[in-house]
């Protein structure tokens, strides 16, 4: 069994150590959709810390061996899900698919691509969950094509209400390895922000899409 505490903590530090996650309440970044935001996550400089990408590797295969039992297939979500989905289902000795956000504009027009059975259970691999659309869109896609979805894991979630009601509708269990709540615990303690920081932090995640205009 794992210690959930214990796993949030650790994946909190290393994320906020190699700068994976980048707080700024005094300079707030700009999403693509527009939003105004203290932080920003990428997921994908983990990849460049092997320590790190191995227990991320490590702790998902876990997560997927203690929540979700046996299943046939590991899909990542493109772009980033991939190689976070490659290195557990290396992990775990399954085969790997992963998903387009769109269907290729040439070829077959897949919007899946890898080889594996309909109706294998299957997981998806995510990297970051903010409202959840473009994850649920994997997921709806593979349950188009036939195959069971298990649920998903990711490495972090920033823990909106939106994306639990959406992945509820979606009847779709998730799981991250670490969250929002947990990274302002361990940014606090370890003097990475302000206890004034994170009041701006709280406010921010409680109305994300008005915060900053």
């Amino acid at each position: 069994m794992f210690n959930k505490n214990e796993i949030e903590q650790q994946v909190a530090e290393f994320l906020l150590q190699i700068k994976a996650i980048k707080l700024q309440p005094d300079n707030p970044f700009t999403w693509a959709s527009g939003w105004k935001s203290p932080i920003y996550c990428d997921n994908r400089v983990t990849l460049s810390h092997p320590t790190i990408r191995t227990y991320i590797r490590q702790k998902l295969s876990l997560i997927i061996q203690e929540e979700f039992g046996a299943v046939g297939c590991i899909a990542g979500v493109a772009t980033a899900g991939i190689p976070q989905g490659a290195l557990v289902a290396q992990e775990l000795g399954l085969p790997f698919i992963y998903v387009r956000s769109k269907p290729k504009d040439h070829g077959t027009g897949s919007m899946i691509e890898g080889e594996l059975t309909p109706g294998q259970r299957v997981v998806v691999i995510e990297d970051l969950i903010s409202t959840g659309k473009s994850s649920l869109q994997a997921v709806d896609a593979l349950r188009n094509a036939g195959y069971q979805v298990a649920g998903l894991a990711a490495i972090f979630s920033y823990g909106f209400d939106v994306a639990t009601e959406n992945f509820k509708q979606a009847g779709c269990k998730f799981f991250t390895l670490s969250n929002y709540n947990a990274l302002l615990k361990y940014a606090e303690q370890h003097q990475y922000i302000s206890s004034e920081h994170v009041d701006v932090l709280k406010k921010w995640r409680v109305s994300p899409e008005t915060w900053g205009q």
